[in-house]
């Protein structure tokens, strides 16, 4: 038996599609006479609209899209669940698009953000949201960010903790340079006064932001900040084992080391260890991110919370929000807190 569609109801019924729609979405005043009739065609046919149906009555797919560079890295999955909960509650489910950032060809990752991109519009999502990739990038190509701008022409894309300028994108952001601030402020009201940076890309905005929060707080406590001890490098845990190594085999070791992020500080844990050294009573580790494993680690891990499951949930209500045609500013901005734990002490030399 062929299934009953919508157009049956209303052709049965002799109404418009519209006017079954106001009475399965309760959206608009309709006869009682007419409603009568359509829902007696409703339990006769116990009819139930599919997504398809839906979309073709109320122009919308209940879908939206999620790009992200490295599902692996447990920072986005934490997102992504503050993301899912509110996209949910909304009444939304998703896609999920991983351009797989582990890849060693960077370019082929914005390759897979382009293709995604156009996957994600033919399938007529209600709106995208971006993580990571091109939009941390300090200098990103005018190709790519009129890409985005293109799409965002269409329907609407909200960033999380990055930007496109000159694409009058709405943002999700967490104030990174505040952070970083806060963080050295954090080791220096400890004792500290050596203290050095290791981690994430000189190319990468994220990066820049939490450099320049912790020399801006070496220098407003008169403290000289020595270039050779900010060290990039990667934000993952062997990246931070080699920072680290580095940085303790260059003569005198730093007694604190603030990390670009939280799998970089477990990593410079591991090599501090390795090379006899004590965390924290030998040298002090500060993370950036609050992710699960940071308290999890030994010692448990002093960080900085960039309120992952916030900034989702934030940023899944901005985009129905922009959906739903409802004005929201272009930037909702988020502020990080510090997690202290085990892995920081006041110098012990």
């Amino acid at each position: 038996m062929k299934p009953v569609t919508v157009y049956d109801i209303a052709r049965e019924a002799n109404v418009s599609v519209a006017t079954v729609s106001r009475v399965l979405n309760n959206t608009a005043p309709v006869k009682a006479s007419t409603r009568e009739k359509i829902n007696a065609l409703i339990d006769k046919y116990q009819f139930s609209p599919n997504a398809l149906a839906r979309s073709l009555i109320k122009k919308e797919t209940g879908m939206i899209g999620i790009i992200l560079p490295d599902i692996t890295n447990p920072f986005f999955p934490e997102v992504l669940a503050g993301l899912e909960q509110q996209a949910r509650s909304n009444g939304y489910t998703f896609f999920l698009c991983d351009t797989g950032s582990n890849n060693r060809d960077i370019q082929e990752q914005y390759q897979r953000e382009s293709q995604y991109l156009g996957i994600l519009t033919e399938k007529q999502v209600d709106g995208i949201i971006m993580i990571g990739g091109r939009i941390n990038l300090a200098r990103c190509s005018k190709e790519m960010v009129r890409e985005v701008a293109e799409v965002n022409k269409r329907l609407p894309v909200v960033l999380i903790n990055g930007n496109l300028p000159g694409a009058s994108l709405h943002r999700v952001a967490v104030d990174e340079k505040a952070g970083g601030d806060m963080a050295a402020q954090y080791l220096i009201d400890l004792g500290h006064r050596e203290i050095a940076f290791i981690g994430g890309y000189k190319q990468m905005s994220n990066t820049i932001y939490r450099v320049q929060g912790f020399i801006s707080a070496m220098e407003r406590n008169g403290l000289a900040v020595d270039k050779r001890r900010i060290v990039y490098g990667g934000l993952s845990v062997d990246s931070g084992k080699r920072l680290m190594s580095e940085l303790l085999g260059a003569g005198t070791p730093p007694t604190a080391v603030f990390c670009a992020n939280d799998l970089t500080a477990i990593g410079a844990i591991k090599a501090a260890v390795s090379a006899g050294l004590r965390v924290p009573e030998d040298v002090s580790v500060v993370g950036f991110d609050d992710i699960p494993f940071a308290a999890h680690s030994i010692p448990e891990l002093t960080t900085i919370s960039l309120k992952c499951k916030e900034a989702g949930r934030t940023a899944a209500d901005v985009l129905h929000k922009l959906i739903t045609n409802k004005k929201v500013s272009k930037l909702t901005s988020l502020q990080p807190e510090l997690i202290v734990r085990e892995s920081a002490m006041p110098p012990s030399r």
